[in-house]
Formats: structure tokens, sequence, C-alpha cells
């Protein structure tokens, strides 16, 4: 699939494999479409003969009443042809385009579903949907108006040379022809600049996007550092750096729209003067010579549409290489050819000799991680911030990859363990909790889909966050907005949970998930999951010790490395730097109760 567009070649677009494949699914498509172009293209050239035989039947005095009603009925079957002929075209050829269109966008957004994290942190969000949008625009109005343009061109202009040759004169048509050559030419050599500006145009506008996006994510903390004018600045160097882009491609695309039509002018004063001289001499007829005007003004727009299909294509090419590197880049984290058959896991949980570092950095976040969780149990992980505590978990959900033959589920080594079915069997509550915007139930029921509004509400009082929710307006229908922007941080915490607890996972994972929360709430979650999940295997990230302090097995992670292992009686008696954080956080709570 991958490939590389050639500059300035209309025809690299086609070179494509990828782009091929679509050509022969829609290959009909395009063939009625050119069909019914070479139908009007051909019909429309007979008006100028239609015309000119009417004029010199007015010139001589020859014509008669049924003389004029056949010509006007022509011209009636003419004007109907040329008017379906069109709507067939526009929707075969412009209509394929679109759904050449749709599947490519289709094909993008499945591929950029199976992307890594890795991806995500080297491409913004606003260079992907320049990608999606202007770069695809550019892809389908080569494909539609392209196509049609190449064939236009093609079609028209061969049709209207050979009228002019056979029904008109020969040296006539070399006269008037070859001025406008120069417009063909012209563009052909100033299509290699017009590509490479093309090009710095939708970079520019990428990274536009890409600012606007961060800025408007990120508009309360703008708003709460008073940097609204650093950010409007910031935001005007890059809206300059854009327009200054888009106005140099401009530039080129505007001086040949004049050169076109003084070469126009030129072919039309060669062709008034040679034309005009040769009809006194009786060599053509007035009629003749008005038709050969008519077919000149034919000429013009073929030889025009022959820079714009140039450009189009140019432009095409150059945004689907871009499209394409998005395609191309590999899927790093997939099934293996050694994936087991499997359906569903159990909750035990084996870790060995777990080492990671991330890539292009030689540091290792985890270093030596070996722990082991039984089916029922529940994992507590402590740990200053930056430990490792969140690489952890993100690499048994294989949002990172681990090295094969250091964590396992079951029997199974994670490694071998289908995605989907590692996925389905594990809930996952991050820190940073997300949610779509859309209704409170529908972010629920996100992971299960049950559709079932009992099941989202006994989720909810699991996550003791049924209460506030009814409380709304709208209840379980009201609209969270852009993120949960209308929801508070521990309104989103628990909404969070009960997406995960709806699911009844093997396995549930919450990271630092109740920190937004008091701990009377704190508590009555945990003791609904303690209640409702017997049998199931909990991993609970906390900073809080009172979070975890149940949990059958606790470890303790500092800058990557598991430095206690114990009960919460059994790391106290220790005196490490479990207690140290327990003894802190003691001190905390009761100067808390004495204010």
């Amino acid at each position: 699939m991958k490939t590389v567009a050639k500059e300035n070649r209309p025809s690299g677009l086609m070179k494509s494999s990828y782009i091929r494949s679509f050509f022969k699914k829609y290959l009909l498509n395009y063939i009625f479409g050119i069909i019914a172009l070479v139908i009007v293209d051909v019909v429309q050239t007979r008006v100028p003969i239609i015309v000119g035989e009417v004029i010199d039947g007015v010139d001589l005095g020859s014509f008669d009443a049924a003389f004029i009603k056949s010509s006007i009925l022509k011209l009636f079957a003419i004007a109907g042809t040329i008017y379906a002929g069109r709507i067939l075209w526009r929707y075969f050829i412009f209509g394929t385009s679109r759904s050449i269109e749709r599947d490519i966008r289709n094909d993008m957004f499945s591929h950029l579903e199976k992307m890594s994290a890795r991806f995500y942190h080297q491409h913004g969000t606003g260079e992907i949907m320049a990608h999606m949008t202007n770069d695809l625009e550019a892809v389908r109005m080569a494909l539609g108006p392209g196509i049609l343009t190449l064939f236009d061109v093609v079609a028209l202009g061969s049709i209207t040379i050979y009228n002019m040759v056979t029904e008109i004169d020969p040296l006539l048509t070399v006269a008037a022809v070859i001025p406008l050559l120069l417009i063909a030419i012209s563009v052909r050599f100033m299509g290699r600049e017009l590509q490479i500006r093309f090009t710095k145009k939708q970079e520019s506008f990428a990274d536009l996007s890409n600012y606007v996006q961060e800025n408007l994510s990120g508009i309360k903390v703008i708003k709460s550092f008073v940097q609204e004018n650093k950010s409007i600045s910031s935001f005007e160097k890059w809206n300059k750096n854009s327009y200054d882009k888009n106005i140099k491609l401009s530039v080129i695309q505007t001086l040949m729209h004049p050169f076109m039509q003084m070469i126009s002018g030129i072919a039309l004063a060669v062709a008034i003067g040679y034309g005009g001289y040769i009809t006194i001499k009786g060599r053509i007829t007035i009629g003749e010579f008005s038709a050969f005007i008519q077919y000149l003004g034919m000429l013009v727009w073929p030889m025009m549409a022959t820079g714009m299909t140039i450009n189009l294509f140019n432009t095409g090419a150059a945004s689907l290489e871009r499209v394409e590197r998005i395609l191309n880049e590999p899927v790093e984290i997939k099934d293996s050819i050694t994936t087991s058959a499997l359906d569903n896991l159990t909750g035990n949980i084996y870790v060995k000799n777990l080492s990671y570092k991330y890539p292009d950095t030689d540091k290792n976040v985890l270093s030596n991680i070996s722990f082991s969780v039984q089916k029922g149990q529940t994992l507590g992980i402590i740990g200053r911030t930056g430990s490792g505590k969140t690489t952890l978990v993100n690499l048994m959900l294989r949002i990172f990859e681990p090295d094969r033959g250091t964590m396992f589920i079951g029997n199974s080594d994670i490694l071998d363990i289908p995605l989907n079915v590692l996925r389905k069997n594990i809930g996952y509550v991050p820190q940073d909790n997300f949610l779509f915007s859309d209704t409170i139930a529908n972010n629920i029921d996100f992971g299960a889909r049950t559709g079932n509004m009992d099941n989202i509400i006994e989720a909810a009082k699991s996550a003791v966050v049924h209460d506030n929710i009814i409380e709304f307006k709208h209840g379980y229908e009201t609209l969270v907005g852009e993120k949960g922007v209308s929801v508070s941080g521990g309104q989103k915490q628990r909404i969070s949970i009960a997406r995960a607890l709806i699911k009844n996972p093997e396995i549930l994972i919450l990271d630092d998930s109740v920190s937004a929360v008091d701990t009377d709430t704190e508590e009555k979650i945990l003791k609904h999951i303690n209640e409702n999940r017997k049998g199931s295997t909990n991993i609970i990230i906390a900073h809080r010790i009172s979070t975890i302090q149940n949990a059958d097995v606790i470890i303790v992670l500092d800058e990557g490395k598991i430095v206690e292992t114990g009960t919460h009686q059994q790391l106290i008696q220790q005196a490490g730097l479990y207690n140290s954080i327990y003894e802190k956080q003691l001190l905390e709570k009761m100067l808390e109760e004495q204010e």
C-alpha cells in the first residue's frame, strides 16, 4: 500500500496502489460517468455547425420554415441531451469521489483506532484532523473534478479540433491553436512549484489546528493563569504563518488565470485576423467563420482545464502522500501469530522480572518488577508520583507492550492473549477520567452496551453517583458536554467507575480513581466493590493509604522498583516508605480534624 507521489506528474495519484483499489471498486461508476461526459461533448460541438448553417442561410437567403424548424428541434434535442448527460456525469463521477472520500476516511479512522500511545505522542490531534479534512478534500477534488476535467480535456479538445479541421479550415485551426498550447505548456512547468507551496500550506494548517485544539482544551488553565493575551499573540503568529503560506499558493494560482486569459485573447485575435481574411477571400463562409469563433471559445476551456487538471492532481498527490503516511504507520500493538484462541480470562496475575523503558529513552521506568495476585484478591499499589504505577497497569492493558515472558494472566503470556479478550475482561478507570459528549447513561453503558437501564442504575449506585445523577434536571439523560465539562471532578470519577463496574470484568483496575471524592464516599465505593466483586480480581492504585489498606496484597513502588510488599499491618511494622507515607497522612488528617 505504500506509495510516494512523484512531483509534477498528474499521473502520480494514479500510481498509488491504494487509490487503484478504489478505481477497481468503482470502475463501472467511472465508466458510466465518462460515457455520459463524452456524449455531452460530442453533441455540444454540433451547436456551432447548426448556428453557422443558420447564418449562411440568412446570408444567402436560402433557408425556409422547414429548415428553421429542423434547426430549432436539433438545438432543443442537444440541450436536453446536455442536461441529462451533465446530471449523469455529476452523479457517477462526483458521487463516486464522495464515496471514495468516505471510504478513505473510514480506513483512516479504523487505522487510527489501532494506533499505540506512542503514535499519538508524535502526532497532535490538530495534525490528524487536518489529514482527515483538508487533505481528504484535496484527494476528493482530484478523484472527482480532476477525473472529470482530464477526460473532458481529451474528449472536448479532440472533438473540437477535429471539427475545426474537417468542417472549417485546417490552416486556420493551426494558427489559432498554437497560442493556446502555451497555456498547457506554461502551467505544466508551474506544477512543481504549485505542489511545493500546497504541501507547505497544508502543513501550516495542521500546525494551526494543533495550536487551536490544544488551547481550547486547556482554556481553563489559560484563564486561571491570566494568559489570554499571550495565547492570542501566539495564535496570531501561527495564523500569520498559515496566511503567508496560503498567500504564496494563491499568488501562483492568481498569476495563472490572467495569463490564460491573455493567451486566449491572442488566439482570438489570430482567429479574427486570419479568419476574417480568408472569409473575405471566400475560402470559408460567414457561417463557418462564426462556427470557428464558437469552436475557439470551446477550445479555451480544455486548454485552461489542462492547467486545472495538473493543479488538482498535483495537490491531490501531495495530500494523498500525507494520508498514506498515516495509513502506512505500522500497528505496533496487535495480535501475534502465537495468539491463543481464548474467550475468557481468569483473574490470576503473575508478573516476573518485568522491566520497561519508553521508546527513545535509556532510563527504565520499571525495573525487575515481580509479584502475583490470585483470583478474587485485591492488589493495592502505592508510591510517589512518577514511580511507575500507571505504566504498570498500561502494560497490563497492553497500551504499552511488555517483553515476552514477563507478564501472565491465568496460564497465558499476556502477549498471547487476543487484545479484544484481554481488554474485554479488564475494567479500567484511568487517572484522567474521560467522558464522551453524550448522556450520562450512555457514558456508563459505553463499555458494556447493555441498553438496560436497570444495569446502568445499579452500576451508578455501586459507584455512589446515583443520587447526584437524579438531581440533574434530565437525570441519566443529562448531556455531560465535551470531556464531561458539565459535571464535577468527583462526579466524573464516579461515572467512570460505574462505566467499569457495569462490565462486571474479571479484573478491575482503579488508577487513583477516588482521589476527587471525600473519604466517606470513598469508603462506600470500596465497600460496594468488595461486596459485589467477590471472586473477581481488583487492582487499586492510590496515593491515600485509606484507599488500599484493606487490600490482600500491597506493593510499594519507588523509582520504578518494588521496595516493599505485604499487607497493611505487615508494611506498618516494616517501618519503611509505606509507614512513612502512612504517618504523614495520619498527621494531616489529625490537623484537618483540629481545624
